[in-house]
């Protein structure tokens, strides 16, 4: 049915519902399965006092320290061990299966990123915004449905998957 199945999963509690779906769709040794995670990078949870000259900013060499480039070095360590952990699940269950992470804008890098790889499907969740906050959060699973040059199937919140293999 799908040959090229991309899955964009974020880190959310969803992520293992939608990752099992497009599982459940793969055919093994047929299907490819190229999973996407987007890092949209903030300067988030450092002390208030990081930037305001104080040994905050200074390593043991008495240099600038960058707290933001250590941080997001982290968390795309620990996005690419995450998202291992997937495709070896997949490689198990005969699928070819990569992964990728990338820091920036989900809306924009999933469909891009479909495109380039000639995608015949995006599996991606939803975080189920409804009214005044999806208006002002935003809803990346509506921004790829209208923007993405492929099919998109979109695993519901409350969706539970079985996966027979």
């Amino acid at each position: 049915m799908f040959q090229k199945i991309l899955v964009a999963l974020d880190r959310s509690f969803q992520a293992a519902a939608v990752f099992d779906f497009a599982l459940s769709i793969a055919q093994p040794e047929t299907s490819q399965m190229l999973l996407v995670h987007f890092i949209d990078w903030q300067m988030q949870d450092v002390s208030p006092w990081v930037g305001a000259a104080t040994l905050y900013d200074i390593d043991a060499s008495g240099n600038p320290y960058d707290w933001s480039r250590q941080s997001l070095q982290q968390e795309i360590e620990q996005s690419k061990s995450w998202l291992e952990n997937y495709a070896q699940k997949a490689i198990a269950n005969k699928i070819s299966c990569k992964f990728e992470c990338y820091v920036g804008s989900c809306n924009l890098g999933i469909g891009d990123r479909a495109k380039e790889w000639d995608a015949d499907v995006i599996i991606m969740g939803r975080r189920g915004h409804r009214n005044i906050s999806e208006i002002l959060l935003g809803s990346v699973s509506n921004y790829v449905i209208h923007h993405a040059p492929c099919s998109i199937l979109v695993v519901q919140e409350t969706q539970k998957t079985v996966v027979s293999r």
